[in-house]
């Protein structure tokens, strides 16, 4: 009979719900609308929120703790889900406490907090939802009907009354609270259903609980019954062995093997996190159970073996004297300033933060200019343990991210491994050859390396091996590549990507001054006073020995020196074996006059510049991936097709600049004291000597159209002028790249002059002053004003002037 004046009681309360309610927290239970329910309050802010709340209209909102062990729980530690309650009754105990009987009215949801010392408040939203009718929901119904029954049928806890009190409940909704809260769950599942949305998603929910709970009820009381009842030989061996398996816990390694002991010894021992811990002690408990006779025994013995060589939190401590470590990095490496640089500034960032992701660089350059050897000394420099992945036709995923345990002979994959190798957490890894990578059928490891050298992935990188996350944020990664634009782009974007250009001549020339001669001298067992080089000679070895932007052949033919003097001296020593002549110490120099005795003919020549003005001939300068050179380009105007031949193993490019070029001079003949019809009838033709050698690249424009102006107007270039700069249709002279060695080339050809675009000004101040020395750097923005200096009679307007006069 008190039924509808409970929903007229309700049904004003909750118009009269206030926006904003104080928040009572609750251990181990979950509150449900309809549901009336005593709290024992006992926490001071749980003591001020309830006292707050009987003088604000009784109004209160009760949200279960997500962890009931915390004594004074914030924001976080409660669900966000709860359910509007009024207080109907308060008493205060003699002990302090405070017992109030509070009834569920309707389900809130936390809007957001509001800032109170004193306890928890917060702005909700009361789910006014209509609940929903029709044959579904109904069909719902009956199916929680059917389950609760038999849940309580098989549920010894709950009194069979509590059937006859549901079957006197009408509304949907109310059933669904009530079920909620007779059934005996923890307060996570419990809060699955004020989590979830609608009484159609609730009543499925609720359906799912019950049916579970009924399984297993029905499972326990199966089991009771086999247990009772004559048990079958293959259950009693089941029972049996669920003796065995509860009675060897109870020992726990008291007889167990001395290799068991010491197992768990070292688990315990290798420090690791949470999760991996737990995964470690299930599968060493799954070993004890398993005989060393099966194959499952050896697959989890070296599982737990990994798990153990693995290093989870021993680290080496970093060198921070920034001093020190340039001390070390210029002791190892001439030149390479931005990579040791960038390492420089690294180290000053740990002396401030002490911890700093994002440390993934990337050398790029062309092979022997000291990729890996810098890496070697960025981890000496930092005092930190260096390991070297090599990447170089790797083609199977598996490789990076290992193999599952389901595999015969399965290995973690090499990241892990190099992590074993280095025994601490924070070393200096090497990936070699990144942009050599390769993908078929088996995946692509490219792929796999975005999440070991993502800052925000790699914490938690998980092997199909290990199984579990393994932080890799205290790894440095430096990966190696010759080519750019072999490296995935999305691989690129996670890397740091530093330039290492080829070396200059004067830099080959110290790093084998001060590296490798020392090296060489001592690996032939030769010492630094009996065999001298001399500048001279090193540089000849440069310039007609290699042609390379690192260092490699030089090192191979200085080597090569080494091993006939040692011979030399070896025979010589034989040949006069007394005691007297041993003692004598030998001196051998090597000069650029004995270069050629030890290496034979040289096997490269430098191509001299012709100094000398000629008509149709102008001297370029052009890169290579070896350096710097000087490139000659000759134009002839004959008799024939009015065409455009272009010879010397041009790309499209450089074709496509040789006619930019004549399309302008053709455009401003009159302008540039060309003939207007000086290509009637006629056929020019470009040529870049050295035919052998291809060639492509914006940057020989102007020369080209220097030569056309020179064979068209019949005047003779100056050859002691390099250029270099792309050209437009207007005129205009556009930058360039490598500079710095086409500077270089210019200085050893005994060119005096340069001409670069003007927008290249801004790149002089990185260039070394010994590769400037000795040259006049001039820049221009115009066709026409590279004439000034390439023509000995000055600009064109000014001939036309004299002409004129004449």
């Amino acid at each position: 009979m008190n039924e509808p004046v409970k929903t007229d009681v309700n049904i004003e309360t909750l118009d009269h719900v206030p926006g904003i309610l104080t928040i009572l927290p609750l251990r181990d239970v979950v509150l449900f609308p309809y549901m009336i329910f005593p709290v024992l309050v006992g926490r001071e802010s749980s003591l001020r929120a309830a006292n707050e709340a009987l003088g604000r209209g009784k109004n209160i909102l009760l949200v279960a703790q997500k962890n009931s062990s915390v004594d004074e729980p914030t924001e976080e530690d409660i669900y966000r889900e709860g359910t509007v309650a009024k207080i109907l009754q308060m008493l205060k105990l003699p002990n302090g406490l405070m017992k109030i009987l509070v009834d569920g009215i309707a389900q809130a949801n936390i809007k957001k907090f509001i800032t109170n010392p004193n306890f928890l408040e917060a702005e909700i939203i009361i789910n006014r939802v209509d609940p929903p009718a029709g044959r579904e929901i109904d069909a719902l119904v009956r199916h929680t009907s059917a389950l609760f029954a038999e849940y309580v049928r098989l549920n010894r806890n709950i009194p069979p009354e509590v059937i006859m009190a549901y079957d006197g409940i009408k509304e949907p909704q109310r059933k669904m609270y009530y079920v909620a809260s007779n059934i005996v769950q923890s307060v996570e599942v419990k809060q699955r259903i004020l989590q979830t949305a609608g009484l159609r998603d609730q009543l499925y929910e609720l359906s799912k609980i019950l049916s579970t709970e009924v399984d297993i009820l029905k499972i326990e009381r199966d089991i009771d019954t086999k247990v009772q009842d004559n048990i079958q030989k293959t259950q009693r061996k089941f029972f049996i062995q669920e003796q065995i398996r509860i009675l060897q816990d109870e020992l726990g390694d008291e007889e167990s093997s001395p290799e068991m002991i010491k197992l768990k010894e070292q688990l315990l021992a290798a420090k690791m996190p949470k999760e991996a811990k737990e995964k470690a002690f299930e599968e060493f408990n799954k070993l004890k159970k398993t005989s060393p006779m099966s194959p499952e025994f050896g697959v989890t013995r070296n599982y737990l073996d990994w798990l153990v060589a693995i290093p989870w939190k021993k680290r080496t401590k970093d060198d921070l004297l920034i001093a020190h470590a340039k001390e070390i990095l210029d002791a190892d490496h001439y030149g390479l300033d931005k990579p040791k640089e960038r390492i420089l500034e690294h180290i000053a960032v740990l002396n401030l933060v002490k911890e700093m992701r994002a440390q993934i660089l990337c050398f790029v350059g062309p092979p022997g200019v000291g990729k890996t050897s810098l890496a070697k000394s960025i981890a000496r420099a930092l005092g930190r343990k260096f390991v070297r992945i090599s990447l170089g036709g790797i083609r199977d995923e598996a490789e990076i991210r290992g193999h599952r345990r389901t595999y015969i002979g399965s290995l973690p994959g090499k990241i892990i491994q190099s992590m074993k190798r280095a025994g601490v957490v924070n070393p200096v890894l090497l990936m070699d050859e990144v942009d050599k990578m390769s993908m078929d059928f088996r995946g692509d490891p490219s792929a796999a390396l975005l999440e070991v050298l993502d800052p925000e992935q790699n914490v938690a990188f998980n092997d199909h091996y290990i199984e579990v996350d393994y932080d890799l944020s205290n790894v440095m990664f430096i990966t190696t590549a010759n080519v750019r634009f072999a490296i995935p782009a999305p691989l690129q974007d996670r890397m740091e990507i530093i330039e290492l250009p080829g070396y200059l001549e004067y830099e080959k020339k110290e790093i084998a001054k001060r590296h490798i001669v020392a090296k060489q001298l001592k690996a032939h067992g030769l010492k630094a006073d009996e065999v001298h080089f001399e500048d001279q000679a090193i540089i000849n070895i440069i310039q007609y020995y290699t042609r390379e932007a690192g260092v490699r052949n030089l090192e191979r033919e200085i080597a090569s020196i080494c091993r006939k003097v040692a011979k030399e001296m070896v025979l010589s020593k034989q040949k006069n074996g007394t005691p007297e002549k041993k003692k004598k110490r030998t001196n051998i120099q090597i000069t650029p006059e004995n270069v050629e005795k030890y290496l034979g003919v040289p096997k490269f020549r430098t191509k001299p510049a012709e100094l000398q003005p000629r008509i149709g001939s102008v001297t370029g300068l052009a890169w290579t991936s070896v350096g710097g050179e000087i490139l000659n380009v000759d134009a002839s105007i004959m008799r024939g097709t009015e065409r455009l031949t272009l010879t010397g193993q041009l790309g499209d490019v450089m074709k496509e600049s040789a006619q930019a070029a004549l399309s302008y001079i053709r455009s401003n003949a009159k302008k540039l004291g060309v003939d207007p019809e000086f290509n009637k009838n006629r056929e020019i033709h470009i040529h870049l000597p050295e035919g052998a050698i291809p060639k492509d690249g914006p940057s020989a424009g102007v020369t080209m159209a220097m030569a056309m102006i020179s064979a068209a107007s019949n005047r003779p270039a100056r050859n002691d002028v390099a250029m270099t700069g792309e050209i437009t249709l207007r005129g205009n002279v556009l930058p360039i790249g490598g500079l710095n060695e086409k500077l270089l080339a210019a200085q050893r050809n005994g060119i005096k002059t340069v001409l670069i675009p003007h927008e290249n000004v801004k790149d002089l101040t990185e260039i070394p002053d010994k590769v400037k020395e000795g040259l006049s750097i001039i820049p221009i923005e115009t066709i026409e004003e590279a004439m000034t200096y390439v023509f000995s009679g000055g600009a064109p307007a000014a001939k036309r002037k004299k002409r004129s006069k004449k």
